[in-house]
């Protein structure tokens, strides 16, 4: 079991997908507020949700469709990089600084070269 989940998360970006997974889950929290402060907000905190959505898929698509780890890192970056300015500096600056972390560990991730066993001895 412990083994078969090794060979999971190493075959893929685990890493960069977790961080932009809590990073959108930050963002995606602040504007979630009780309601009375909400209906203050007005629809202010729609694109904080949104992006933080965005990001939360971004980091679960690196997880589960690892071939598209370009778009979804560059996705990442600039939904965390955009939430700066729409979304109460970003989760106060820490998510935006986490989802740059995020994506760029998505986007920079390489999957290992499978080793061909070495030739047999003469």
């Amino acid at each position: 079991m412990l083994l078969t989940w090794r060979r999971w998360r190493t075959g893929r970006p685990f890493w960069g997908g977790l961080v932009a997974v809590v990073a959108g889950a930050e963002i995606c929290a602040i504007p979630l507020a009780p309601l009375k402060i909400m209906l203050q907000q007005g629809i202010a905190g729609i694109p904080s949700v949104l992006m933080g959505l965005v990001m939360i898929l971004m980091g679960l698509s690196a997880w589960f469709a690892p071939h598209y780890r370009g778009l979804a890192g560059v996705l990442t970056v600039l939904c965390a990089a955009a939430a700066l300015v729409m979304s109460n500096l970003g989760g106060f600056l820490i998510g935006t600084v986490i989802g740059i972390l995020g994506g760029s560990m998505i986007f920079a991730w390489q999957p290992s070269e499978a080793t061909a066993p070495p030739p047999p001895a003469p």
